[in-house]
């Protein structure tokens, strides 16, 4: 099976669609016209082995490096050169458990539940 995003006019990832084996050369062209559904397909890849990873409803496509970006999960967080989004400041690396707080731009510990 091979895996087409739908993506709209500002690049944003609408759905994900599995297309038939037999159609995978021609996915798009079957998307489009055999089923009607129109619109701009991308190839993507269940298993990240195409276009970075496996992209869902909001993600984001970038055309120029031709990889699905995920949504930036908060907007103190800025996109790297690998396409991943980083906080302002990195996680502790001390094995505790960690969530971000927005509010105060810093990792808080949590509590580890058995």
């Amino acid at each position: 099976m091979a895996h087409f995003a739908e993506i709209s006019e500002s690049n944003t990832v609408i759905r994900v669609l599995v297309v038939p084996d037999q159609q995978e050369y021609r996915g798009q062209d079957f998307l489009a016209s055999d089923l009607g559904l129109g619109g701009n397909w991308i190839q993507c890849s269940y298993n990240d082995n195409i276009r970075k990873q496996y992209p869902g409803a909001g993600f984001t496509y970038d055309p120029v490096a031709d990889v699905f970006i995920k949504p930036q999960p908060y907007l103190s967080w800025t996109l790297d050169a690998n396409h991943d989004w980083q906080p302002p400041t990195p996680i502790p690396d001390d094995g505790k458990f960690y969530q971000w707080d927005e509010a105060s731009l810093s990792w808080q510990e949590v509590e580890a539940t058995p």
